[in-house]
């Protein structure tokens, strides 16, 4: 089609149009990736123009040639590079395939890393049929594993997703944790873990299967009272832990995101749903049988916003619910407009025109909502006791 992809058909282009040797065309090649910085392009201008009028072609045409170079520079690459991609897309396409709790261990193991965070990842292992296990203190490790549940993969969260959680400690107590498992909570205190460990572990609900509240096992966990002299030889009092409100769902949620980045709980935006905190919008897996140019109302959590050098002012922002993700295309205007949503949102609801390329679906934004507060008068709303 006469553009040019690779860098070696630019070397090519400036060799047979223009009459360059090798090394100057390899010289003009270095220099197209940091023109707009160095200047070292314009050099190359008179030569490649010249050299073109002299093998018969227009000057008009010429200089169109060498505007076209400069725009390569902004996105070119070698082919070698574009092979080399294009292997790791095809074997990343088919570990996921093929081997999908694999593919994803492998990628929360390696974190921090990518472009996708462990909570946008899980997220995407549960819509493609992944079973995922919660960190436990009777059977987790410190990195995630794959294990076998009732003859089929599962992917089995590790110690090591859980903020303010020493490895040390964890190695503490994988040594010292019984073969069958701890069996009640002042087993697990007696492995040695610093006070700090063992509130991550109860905050992250890592104690869930010696304790199904999570706040009564934090409280348990910080309550050294037994360690005293007078009381070193009795156990922990249980009324206490006892009178202790579980939470609900949504300080679960949050709970969740605070000690760990990520909930295999309820979505935030199915919870929001739920309580009719968001009002009517469409989920990111109607979207696929909506026509083009359909006016929509959109939400979900905002997971990414990119604003690439090439793009002319334009931010793609990601957002996320219990169905899947959802692309947004925010003009520099709008942004400009509606700034604080724009910056601020952690929940966002986006009013906007539907457009589709092929299988791509995305909105044009229109109008942005903050919808961040719901979530703290949906927490205000579930601490209303009767």
């Amino acid at each position: 089609m006469g553009v040019p992809i690779f860098q070696e058909q630019v070397i090519q282009l400036a060799m047979v149009a223009a009459g360059f040797t090798g090394g100057e065309a390899d010289q003009l090649r270095r220099a197209m990736a940091a023109w707009k910085r160095s200047g070292k392009l314009a050099p190359f201008r008179e030569k490649l123009i010249n050299g073109m009028q002299e093998r018969g072609y227009k000057v008009e045409f010429a200089e169109q040639i060498f505007r076209q170079i400069q725009g390569f520079g902004e996105y070119g690459f070698p082919e070698s590079h574009s092979a080399s991609f294009a292997v790791l897309a095809y074997t990343s396409s088919w570990l996921k395939h093929y081997y999908p709790v694999a593919f994803y261990c492998s990628l929360l193991n390696s974190q921090p890393m990518g472009f996708y965070s462990p909570s946008q990842l899980l997220q995407d292992a549960a819509l493609h049929g992944v079973t995922i296990l919660p960190v436990c203190v009777n059977h987790s490790q410190w990195d995630h594993q794959q294990v076998i549940v009732n003859a089929r993969p599962a992917l089995r969260l590790g110690f090591r997703l859980v903020k303010g959680l020493s490895e040390q400690g964890v190695q503490k107590l994988l040594n010292q944790r019984p073969d069958n498992g701890f069996t009640h909570l002042n087993a697990l205190r007696q492995c040695g873990l610093s006070k700090g460990d063992l509130e991550a572990l109860a905050s992250a609900n890592a104690t869930q299967v010696l304790s199904n509240n999570r706040y009564a096992a934090r409280w348990q966990m910080m309550d050294d009272s037994h360690t005293l002299p007078l009381l070193s030889n009795t156990e922990p009092d249980t009324r206490d832990r006892q009178a202790i409100i579980a939470p609900s769902a949504v300080e679960d949620l949050i709970e969740d995101y605070a000690s760990t980045g990520l909930s295999l709980g309820k979505h935030p935006i199915a919870l929001l749903d739920e309580s009719g905190k968001l009002g009517k919008h469409r989920l990111a897996s109607e979207l696929r049988h909506i026509q083009t140019g359909t006016p929509v109302t959109v939400a979900g959590v905002v997971t990414g916003r990119q604003r690439p050098g090439t793009a002319s002012g334009v931010t793609f922002v990601t957002l996320e619910d219990q169905t899947g993700n959802i692309n947004v295309v925010v003009w520099l205007a709008t942004a400009r407009a509606q700034n604080t949503p724009f910056v601020s949102a952690k929940i966002l609801k986006v009013k906007g025109i539907l457009e589709r390329e092929g299988d791509v679906v995305h909105i044009v934004a229109g109008r942005l909502i903050d919808m961040t507060n719901t979530l703290d008068q949906l927490l205000v709303q579930s601490r209303d006791f009767h």
